[in-house]
């Protein structure tokens, strides 16, 4: 028996009216409680879209990984590409924090303040072994990572990074950037806020 036969002989138990009636009251009840609709989410995608593109960093540098930093910047890798090449020097014009070098205690409540005025939706990268770990300065004078201060976005480690490693690093926040929903509060949280990475305590 061929299928549009079958399909003519079999009657639907549910009407097409009572199905669309059903699944309008679904999709209601989906809106009601937060659900996104085709609107907002092609809203979100847009200005997601422009965001990746237009990002303008604040380069908080402190240290030798600066010197890695201008060769990104400079015309062999460009990074104006990713839209990402016009530093803004006032925290208040800025959306991507990046964090060059060594920070020491002292710097410390100074990137906080930075981080703090920067408006939203905000972004940070650690560029670096030292502001990812503290890198070789186990001591006292040296954050061990700023993760402990403010909450990182995308982790670039290397002394110093290579600037493929800086490159691919902004790939990846574009695309964390495109995927993202930011609230209506904000992306900024408080380290206390955050889960405590895992430590691995060395082997003696």
């Amino acid at each position: 028996m061929p299928l549009d036969s079958m399909r003519r002989a079999i009657p639907s138990p549910v009407s097409r009216e009572d199905a669309k009636r059903v699944h309008d009251a679904r999709a209601l009840e989906f809106l009601r409680q937060g659900g996104d609709s085709f609107m907002t989410t092609t809203v979100d995608a847009v200005l997601n879209w422009g965001r990746k593109y237009s990002m303008f960093l604040y380069p908080f540098v402190t240290a030798c990984c600066g010197m890695e930093f201008m060769s990104v910047a400079g015309p062999r890798y460009d990074i104006d590409r990713f839209g990402c090449a016009l530093p803004r020097f006032s925290p208040r014009q800025a959306d991507l924090l990046m964090v060059v070098g060594t920070i020491t205690h002292r710097q410390a409540p100074i990137l906080k303040k930075v981080y703090d005025q920067m408006a939203e939706p905000k972004w940070v990268v650690a560029f670096g072994a030292c502001t990812c770990s503290g890198g070789p300065y186990n001591n006292y004078a040296t954050v061990q990572g700023i993760d402990t201060i403010i909450p990182v976005d995308i982790y670039i480690p290397g002394c110093p990074p290579r600037p493929e490693a800086v490159i691919d690093g902004l790939i990846k926040l574009q695309a964390r950037v495109q995927q993202e929903r930011v609230p209506a509060e904000g992306r900024h949280r408080e380290t206390a806020e955050l889960a405590l990475p895992v430590v691995e305590k060395p082997i003696a």
